[in-house]
């Protein structure tokens, strides 16, 4: 087993309010909560996660860990999208998933990997539903194995 390191970072976020929407945060997925908290209104967001990954007794590659979500062959994580108003509580509104198989097998294997990804869609809200490629762009990341 070995350890894969992540680094998102968000440009483009739809502010605060946008929509029928207010306090708007971005974050990441971690179990059913969420974690890594930012404004939608932040220049850039950085999200960072790790996934062990493994070799299944069929030869093929698996993820796991608190941010890996789905069934083996269709591991996913979440960027979360909700309102957190002052003293309040994240309210949840709307995700992204991002595809461990969409990463290359060479930065898997590196041990690192990351991506700058827009935020916001083409209404002008946060970025949700499957974000695959060429939306979403994996490179060589800092910090490898």
């Amino acid at each position: 087993m070995t350890r894969l390191t992540l680094r998102i970072t968000g440009r483009d976020l739809p502010g605060r309010g946008c929509g029928d929407f207010s306090d708007v945060h971005a974050g990441v997925q971690r179990g059913k909560d969420p974690e890594q908290l930012v404004p939608a209104d932040a220049e850039k967001a950085l999200f960072d996660i790790t996934a062990d990954v493994v070799r299944v007794p069929d030869g093929t590659t698996d993820f796991r860990g608190p941010y890996v979500q789905g069934r083996r062959g269709e591991r996913f994580f979440y960027l979360t999208w909700g309102e957190l108003p002052s003293g309040g509580s994240f309210t949840m509104f709307r995700r992204a998933k991002l595809f461990f198989a969409d990463i290359p097998e060479e930065l898997v294997a590196s041990g690192a990997a990351e991506t700058s990804l827009g935020l916001t869609d083409c209404h002008g809200l946060p970025l949700c539903a499957a974000v695959r490629p060429p939306r979403v762009v994996w490179l060589p990341g800092a910090g490898g194995a």
